[in-house]
């Protein structure tokens, strides 16, 4: 992995990551800028610039969530809980939706706060301790809604707004809390 500052007059420093890929993407999982970048790709310069709004636009939402998290406290709840609460969720999800996952798992994650696999497993982070009760439904809504639609499609989102409106305010409320638990890792 490759560490530098940006190219473009951003000046955000970014990671570039060469993997035996097709198709160049820019993430921002983590909240850094990371290339993810075929071998022996050289057109780095020119896929900046083609993305330069994106980039300085996720950086913009990235900087607000930070410095909102400074203003926030974080109260754990015990793991017991926590899945208790997803079990809760999930038990309503499958009725509502009539979606099964094949089977639930509890880990901690680096990069999301939870998955749901091909085989339809669905693994929440246990770093969902420190959220409040809303958003842990909010996640668990999340990951159910990826059993009936694998993508962040048009679909995918009329799904999730059936039960929270409000979910793009629920998605940066994600984002200041992901800020916040980082430091706990």
């Amino acid at each position: 992995m490759e560490r530098r500052t940006s190219d473009l007059d951003l000046n955000i420093e970014y990671d570039t990551d060469y993997r035996d890929i097709k198709f160049p993407r820019l993430e921002f999982k983590t909240g850094k800028l990371l290339l993810v970048l075929p071998n022996n790709y050289k057109k780095r310069k020119q896929l900046l610039e083609k993305h330069k709004k994106w980039i300085s636009d996720k950086n913009a939402i990235i900087e607000i969530a930070k410095r909102k998290a400074k203003n926030k406290d974080l109260s754990p709840k015990s793991d017991d809980l926590l899945k208790s609460y997803i079990r809760k969720f999930a038990d309503k999800y499958s009725e509502d939706f009539q979606a099964f996952p094949n089977q639930i798992f509890f880990r901690k994650m680096n990069s999301k706060w939870g998955s749901c696999s091909p085989k339809r497993n669905l693994t929440f982070n246990t770093m969902m301790k420190y959220l409040p009760k809303n958003l842990i439904e909010y996640v668990t809504l999340h990951e159910f809604a990826h059993l009936i639609e694998k993508k962040h499609t048009e679909r995918f989102w009329n799904i999730i707004s059936q039960e929270f409106e409000d979910y793009k305010k629920k998605e940066k409320e994600l984002l200041v809390y992901w800020f916040l638990v980082q430091d706990l890792k």
